[in-house]
């Protein structure tokens, strides 16, 4: 089993380090002056686990899940639209493997979610996130073994969605985050501890049935706030991390075609409301950071716009049995430069449900976590005795 050694994080993340400051030097007005290109400012954070999409559905469909048809799976996405459930009780669990590709097998994302309709107006949820990054063997920057341990990070949420019309609902949900890299190690006479901070979820949607097709379709509207809260620290140090704040926008339209056919096509941006890289932010506030995320940018306009992420997917279903989707990422070059199609298959049997992603880079970068990796989500939907409430 390969291993990985605190001594090679420490390294590579120094000279990335480096790397970020030399490109700080060079840089102005976002440009590197001797050669006139745009510069790289990648946006860094802690825990970013939280932003690691863990639905296969929405795996396939280049991660859009903001306006998508509701599911337990969108406590990730948009709480909200669990007030707009179909069924009183559904849970759901998904495997993400992660860095398959180059021979690791025991780093991975878990994820267990469910929710519960109260009634016609009000529905609770509540999920739990693991990311495990495998056995890993610790040395000193002489190469001494320090010793073994098992990296792991996880994320506890409770959510609450209400309606505030037939067509419009709102959620607001708490999260407790959790990451130990490497709790008990002493680096450079600092001891390392397990970070842990909380955070706060708010979201909005709505949903509204539009004429198409012969049955029931939806033109839906959804955005959400993540991950909204103070940062964290690994150490008894006054300097923290960012964690990964961020703010989604999509859109989706569901269609019923005829009584077998249905297509749903979605569209979401995605923004880290996060500071650009700069010493001078460094210590700024969560709150703060938030704010000047809009509009610290070297590159002043064109760069922050370059910083929202669009995700394209589309779904089809055959008499709701069986599905097909297709889906395109895409990130700036100079903000990580991930391009993404993804594609799978969702498959319904009575109240079960399996889905499937497949991720296939595109661009000048090849490589990517889930670069020819298939993950799963399974659902099981409670049988709805509750009347459907009628869509006028």
């Amino acid at each position: 089993m390969k291993r990985l050694t605190l001594f090679v994080l420490l390294f590579f993340g120094g000279l990335v380090l480096q790397e970020a400051h030399a490109q700080t030097v060079l840089c102005k007005n976002g440009r590197n002056p001797v050669t006139g290109e745009p510069c790289t400012n990648v946006i860094t954070t802690a825990v970013p686990f939280l932003r690691i999409n863990p639905d296969a559905r929405s795996g396939a469909m280049g991660d859009a899940g903001l306006a998508t048809s509701p599911d337990a799976n969108a406590l990730h996405f948009n709480a909200s639209k669990l007030a707009f459930v179909d069924n009183p009780i559904s849970l759901s669990a998904s495997y993400t493997p992660w860095l398959r590709a180059i021979g690791l097998n025991d780093v991975f994302l878990a994820y267990v979610t469910g929710y519960y309709n109260v009634d016609k107006l009000q529905t609770v949820g509540a999920s739990l996130r693991y990311f495990s990054m495998g056995q890993i063997d610790f040395k000193n920057t002489e190469g001494e073994d320090l010793g073994s341990g098992k990296p792991r990070e996880m994320e506890f949420k409770a959510t609450y969605a209400r309606k505030l019309s037939k067509n419009l609902a709102v959620a607001i949900g708490g999260k407790y985050i959790y990451s130990n890299l490497a709790a008990g190690q002493t680096v450079d006479g600092v001891d390392i501890k397990a970070g842990k901070v909380g955070a706060a979820d708010i979201s909005l949607t709505y949903r509204k049935p539009v004429k198409i097709g012969t049955g029931k379709s939806f033109f839906t509207f959804g955005t959400a706030f993540t991950n909204l809260g103070t940062k964290i620290t690994y150490t008894n140090s006054a300097e923290k991390d960012f964690i990964p704040a961020n703010m989604g926008v999509g859109t989706g339209l569901q269609m019923e075609l005829d009584e077998y056919n249905k297509l749903g096509v979605y569209l979401d941006f995605n923004k880290l409301l996060v500071p650009s890289p700069n010493p001078d932010n460094e210590n700024e506030s969560a709150i703060a950071g938030v704010i000047t995320s809009f509009s610290d940018a070297p590159g002043g306009f064109k760069e922050e716009l370059k910083e929202i992420n669009p995700s394209f997917g589309v779904e089809y279903w055959y008499n709701d049995q069986f599905a097909l989707r297709l889906g395109y990422f895409n990130e700036n070059k100079i903000k990580g430069n991930r391009k993404y199609f993804t594609t799978g298959l969702g498959l319904r049997y009575s109240v079960f449900a399996l889905d499937i992603s497949y991720l296939i880079p595109s661009g000048p970068v090849q490589t990517n976590p889930l670069a020819n990796t298939l993950r799963f989500s399974i659902s099981y939907l409670f049988e709805n005795d509750v009347p459907e409430e009628v869509e006028k």
